[in-house]
């Protein structure tokens, strides 16, 4: 399917499609919603637990912050893993492709476009929800940041197994400031997440298509003839 976008930023790289129309859709199915809620969910968990096992906090002992910082770990691997699955059988993998078109109107926008009341140069389209900057993100986090995060978690976790290891007391050293660094990255993602979800819209637009699943989008002829034949229940309005 074609990558749809609206220029107004001047790029004339984004591509634009005249015969589209904008319809209400329901673009996040129910456990697409429920995996992102259950993963914010428990990074905050992790968040907290984390910063009080490093001394920041003493809401927790710091055995009650290792268990529940533990078992949430555990059970968002479990998710991930699931949501993996669930990405490739379904194909939902290539939203999160990186693509260079449109990428620097995006992030020229964000930086500038934004404040001067320009609007966002891409329009979402059914195939392709994220705009080249999110798809680029997101696809680092999943394919780089969350793997290094379980693989230095499970290593640390699991110090005992591998403990008579050369060096090993330098190597868990190594793996638990590289866990925490990451962790940081991390949260900075998010804050940066949360920050972009108050720009050029009311908060609670950027959230509603996450709870609801419905967003409005961009639809060829042909995508829109399709979905009336052989999925209705996706066409809201």
């Amino acid at each position: 399917m074609t990558d749809i976008s609206a220029d107004h930023s001047g790029d004339p790289r984004i591509e634009t499609c005249p015969d589209c129309a904008e319809r209400t859709v329901m673009i996040y199915p129910k456990f697409e919603r429920v995996w992102h809620w259950s993963q914010a969910g428990s990074i905050m968990v992790l968040f907290f637990t984390g910063l009080g096992m490093n001394g920041i906090h003493h809401v927790l002992s710091f055995e009650m912050a290792v268990k529940l910082h533990t078992l949430t770990a555990l059970a968002l691997l479990l998710l991930w893993l699931f949501a993996t699955f669930w990405l490739f059988t379904t194909g939902n993998w290539k939203v999160f492709t990186p693509r260079i078109l449109g990428m620097f109107a995006v992030a020229r926008y964000y930086a500038f476009g934004v404040f001067k009341g320009e609007h966002h140069p891409y329009q979402k389209n059914l195939s392709q929800r994220l705009n080249p900057l999110q798809a680029l993100a997101y696809g680092a986090l999943k394919a780089f940041i969350f793997p290094l995060v379980w693989g230095t978690g499970l290593l640390y976790l699991t110090y005992n197994f591998w403990e008579t290891v050369p060096n090993a007391p330098l190597w868990l050293e190594i793996i638990a400031n590289l866990h925490l660094a990451v962790a940081y990255f991390v949260a900075g993602f998010v804050i940066l997440h949360i920050y972009l979800l108050t720009i050029g819209h009311k908060f609670r637009d950027g959230v509603r298509p996450m709870v609801t699943g419905k967003e409005t989008v961009a639809l060829t002829p042909e995508q829109e003839a399709y979905l009336e034949r052989h999925e209705p229940w996706r066409l809201v309005d």
